[in-house]
């Protein structure tokens, strides 16, 4: 059997992976710890996120006539494919997160929802809260007025229920 059709299962493999994606985003890995990377990889787990190490010609050959073509030319050195299906930004949160406290890790590239982004694009999409975060925020900021109306109501009850017996003791 040939070299080529050997790694053709894999680059089946990664096609598949990269299919229905909301985020890819390739990793450069390399100096992190075996511990180190565990850590991140079960937080990227429990997230939903697939996390694995391919070498760059399959993923070369999988991304080709894709959308996510554009990697192409940021497959150098060592590089791991982090991918999600449904949360754009929650790969792009964990890898920064992680690469504050090991500085070995760095984001390289990704695309997001079709569109290219280098590593200062992904750093200003990792400081993008979650989908629950935001609409966490924006039940807050409804109900905030709503709140505000209510406590003053009490407040006022509150008062003119104390003015009451004065009045009526001054009579």
């Amino acid at each position: 059997m040939a070299k080529t059709e050997l790694k053709q299962p894999i680059v089946d493999e990664i096609s598949a992976c990269v299919k229905d994606a909301a985020a890819v985003l390739l990793v450069n890995y390399s100096g992190l710890t075996v511990e180190q990377d565990t850590i991140m990889r079960k937080e990227l787990r429990e997230a939903g996120i697939k996390y694995k190490v391919y070498k760059n010609t399959l993923m070369n050959r999988a991304f080709a006539g894709t959308d996510f073509e554009q990697l192409a030319k940021d497959l150098n050195g060592t590089n791991a494919l982090c991918v999600s299906d449904n949360d754009a930004t929650a790969p792009a949160r964990i890898i920064a997160k992680y690469a504050k406290q090991y500085p070995a890790l760095e984001m390289i590239a990704g695309v997001i929802e079709g569109n290219y982004n280098d590593a200062a694009g992904l750093q200003a999409l990792a400081s993008v809260p979650s989908r629950e975060e935001l609409l966490a925020r924006l039940f807050g900021s409804m109900q905030s007025p709503v709140t505000n109306f209510a406590r003053v109501l009490k407040q006022i009850a509150e008062k003119d229920g104390e003015a009451a017996p004065a009045e009526a003791a001054a009579e």
